[in-house]
């Protein structure tokens, strides 16, 4: 979650939560062990073998990827972006931003949706939208559902639940202008249809035919991990084999600027932007705005290999859950946060020994990032064995659509065996005693990696992935 900037924290005001382990039926709280038959030694240590799910049913594997992103539409050319340490962050120039103390951004250029939009409805969607729909469609192709291949699948059940925290907030803000400066009769008959958060999921669904669960999650820079959660009980309570799930988001215009700014959440470097998102810098300053989308099809271990698809990675477990704390502050106890990590590994059935990899929320706040470094300790004791990094440092912070970016960035470390850096780290703060991949990608063997996001209003969401072991 994004911090507003204040120089201090207030105390909680909550006494600690007693913790319950998830349950389904309600039935008296059991606490989950990880302890099987066998066991493995790593690092001197005696570490269970996690008890994963088996039922080729419920397993849930990735089996195609799409996004949009400040590096362009390509899943291979953003991670190489991505590992090469280069920086999205720029100027904004869709709009004059000269009165803006924040003049910067991860902003998308050059984007094009020719051959996933028609040219009619590509010149009325809001970017928001168009950013859905081309990410969707490009994972189906990943996944070999492209085209006439979508005929492999019962479209009765495959489903979509792509999120946004924002919505249409273009065709909204135009919408708004017009009303003022025109009346009523100016406001486009879209105005309505394609401001709301639904539509992306709904415009997907119509396309192709998926007649599935369908809705959106909107719980601010959480939504995309909120999605892929939801998703994957979907497909694990057997409603359906196939999602289309992630997160979108196009906020970069006057009135989003704006509305940051007003909150104070935003970094000012304007001298020197690409080194604006600086995660667990001393020198950080607040956030940088970015947009994209960032689209996973996960589907039943059953019906994956039925088809012969490409199988990515696994999809092993999450969680979600609220610090009922406040409105934009994070709880400086992390209590949330470390309580919303523990039940998504005892969803995945992970010790937590068996992490070696965390996708960071690491916004480049100033109290955000601590609190989330202090939630993580609180879980993993050993600091050595788990390195941590942060997407955003790059490509700024995408909103409703940044867990999905993370988690593609999380599911290429998995199949490539590369960590990209955190850049910017030039005055690292010491209660960080992670290895935080500074500047400079790492090697690493992933055994299993989540990634974390937070978002206003104190939404915590946690997913974990590994590689795909038959």
């Amino acid at each position: 979650m994004q911090t507003l900037q204040s120089p201090s924290l207030r105390p909680s005001p909550l006494a600690p939560l007693q913790r319950r382990p998830y349950n389904v039926a309600n039935s008296p709280p059991k606490k989950i062990s990880f302890i099987t038959a066998s066991s493995t030694t790593t690092n001197n240590s005696t570490v269970s073998t996690p008890r994963r799910e088996k039922d080729p049913k419920k397993r849930v594997v990735i089996t195609g990827m799409g996004l949009v992103s400040v590096f362009g539409n390509d899943v291979d050319v953003y991670y190489d972006k991505l590992l090469a340490g280069e920086s999205g962050v720029g100027p904004i120039d869709r709009f004059d931003a000269s009165k803006f103390p924040t003049r910067f951004g991860g902003q998308i250029r050059g984007f094009s949706a020719q051959g996933y939009i028609d040219g009619k409805n590509d010149r009325r969607l809001d970017d928001c939208l168009r950013y859905c729909i081309v990410a969707g469609k490009k994972a189906l192709e990943d996944a070999d559902l492209g085209g006439d291949d979508l005929s492999k699948i019962d479209k009765e059940r495959a489903g979509v639940l792509v999120g946004t925290g924002m919505g249409g907030l273009k065709v909204f803000s135009d919408g708004v202008q017009a009303l003022i400066e025109k009346g009523h009769r100016k406001i486009t008959p879209f105005f309505i249809p394609y401001a709301i958060t639904n539509m992306g999921s709904a415009l997907l669904a119509i396309e192709l035919g998926f007649m599935g669960p369908n809705y959106s999650i909107s719980t601010a820079c959480a939504t995309s991990n909120y999605c892929f959660y939801a998703a994957a009980n979907h497909i694990r309570r057997g409603e359906a084999d196939l999602m289309i799930a992630g997160g979108t988001e196009a906020a970069i215009i006057p009135i989003g600027l704006g509305g940051f700014v007003a909150c104070r959440a935003l970094s000012q470097r304007n001298d020197d932007p690409q080194t604006a998102s600086r995660p667990w810098d001393k020198d950080r300053d607040g956030f940088v705005m970015g947009e994209g989308a960032g689209v996973l099809i996960m589907e039943s271990l059953e019906h994956a290999t039925k088809r012969g698809a490409p199988i990515i990675a696994e999809y092993l477990g999450g969680a979600v859950n609220c610090d009922a704390y406040h409105m934009t502050d994070p709880r400086a106890d992390g209590l949330g946060v470390s309580s919303c990590i523990e039940r998504s590994l005892e969803d995945a059935g992970v010790s937590p020994e068996e992490v070696n990899y965390i996708n960071a929320h690491a916004t480049s706040t100033v109290a955000g990032d601590l609190a989330e470094i202090n939630a993580i300790k609180k879980v993993f004791k050993n600091t050595a064995d788990i390195k941590i990094n942060a997407t955003k440092s790059m490509i700024g912070h995408c909103l409703g659509a940044a867990g999905g970016l993370e988690a593609i960035a999380t599911v290429k470390a998995i199949t490539t065996g590369w960590l990209h850096p955190t850049i910017n780290q030039f005055n690292p703060e010491p209660s960080v005693e992670f290895d935080r991949v500074a500047n400079k990608k790492q090697q690493r063997e992933i055994n299993v990696g989540i990634s974390n996001s937070f978002g206003f209003g104190g939404h915590n969401s946690v997913v974990a992935f590994a590689p795909f072991k038959p």
